[in-house]
């Protein structure tokens, strides 16, 4: 289940941050390239904060 809300939530701050980049500011493409880092490092690491928040608020495995 965690893995399924990570992926959309990654999914969803991509997409919403390139929809942000095209109407609002090129700047918001720093955002694309930190959620596509942190999607990196996480499959380096296995480490994944927003796994860790998830767990904190209760979300089961």
């Amino acid at each position: 289940m965690k893995n399924r809300i990570i992926r959309a939530i990654a999914g969803t701050f991509i997409v919403v941050s390139l929809l942000l980049s095209v109407y609002v500011n090129q700047n918001w493409l720093w955002f694309t390239a930190f959620v596509g880092g942190n999607l990196l490092q996480s499959s380096i690491t296995k480490w994944c904060l927003m796994e860790d928040i998830l767990t904190k608020l209760g979300v089961k495995d």
